[in-house]
């Protein structure tokens, strides 16, 4: 049997970890993995052992500090990087590829600057949903950019489009050829303050719709305890591996301001503060 990563509550009494065993019928299981680079000093560990199973629908972030494998982590998750040891199934399958089942949304939009936010989102469409009648594919783009409140900038171009604009036409893309697995590389990092707010708000409003399983890199506490289920809080690396899960037991929908108002908000906030910034605070 293999032992999952310790979860905490800091509600619970004298906050101490249930630990579960990795359930083969989970949806997402990363199982022992570890990933190992070659460089010019010799092999460089950037996870070791890393256990983690995710239920189907679940919103999952993770966070930690630069140089612990999270993009690693996600990357192997996507397809883009394969473990040196371990795997990692969806469904019980190995994953061994990208794949559009498993769609990435990156902190840096990687939109096509000559493509319309509708072609940009069309390419995508059609690249997965070849057969599909052009009709169908450009009903699929509208209901897309309609969902992130943009079908009045349809023919924009990116350099046209503000941040927010340009990572709402990262999300439709992503979200329009129905992936089962929503990855989220920092998707907010960039924004400012209101922007990134709005976001979160439609990014919960669209998963509370579709219940896609998210995983979401973040190193925002107060993002992870608004939008996500667990939170994942990541060792330091080099051999970073998983510390603590925080279960974060607010009621969906969520609404900001109640949760905000709530003591246990604040007491989970500052478990995960003293966990970074305490128990693993960064080697300068």
């Amino acid at each position: 049997m293999i032992d999952r990563p310790l979860a905490f509550s800091v509600s619970e009494t004298a906050r101490q970890p249930r630990a579960t065993a990795i359930n083969s019928e989970s949806f997402l299981t990363i199982e022992n993995v570890s990933k190992v680079y070659p460089t010019k000093k010799g092999s460089y560990p950037v996870l070791q052992d890393v256990n983690l199973t995710v239920e189907e629908g679940e919103f999952i972030c993770v966070i930690g500090h630069s140089g612990c494998g999270k993009s690693t982590l996600l990357n192997m998750v996507s397809g883009f990087a394969f473990p040196t040891a371990g795997e990692v199934r969806v469904q019980g399958k190995p994953i061994t590829k990208p794949g559009p089942d498993r769609m990435v949304v990156f902190q840096n939009y990687a939109l096509l600057p000559w493509r319309t936010a509708f072609e940009n989102i069309y390419l995508a469409v059609h690249a997965v949903h070849p057969k599909k009648s052009q009709a169908q594919k450009r009903a699929i783009v509208r209901e897309h950019l309609a969902m992130v409140g943009l079908s009045e900038a349809a023919d924009k171009k990116p350099p046209q489009m503000s941040g927010g604009m340009r990572q709402r036409v990262s999300i439709a893309r992503a979200l329009a050829v129905r992936p089962q697995v929503l990855i989220l590389d920092e998707p907010f990092g960039a924004l400012d303050a209101i922007t990134k707010e709005e976001l979160q708000e439609e990014l919960l409003k669209i998963w509370n719709d579709h219940r896609c399983t998210v995983l979401m890199i973040t190193h925002d506490i107060d993002e992870a305890l608004f939008l996500a289920d667990r939170l994942v809080m990541m060792t330091n690396g080099p051999a970073a591996n998983i510390g603590e899960i925080m279960d974060i037991p607010f009621p969906r929908p969520r609404d900001r301001a109640l949760i905000m108002e709530d003591p246990e908000y604040y007491r989970l906030r500052n478990h995960a503060l003293d966990y970074l910034f305490h128990r693993f605070a960064h080697d300068e």
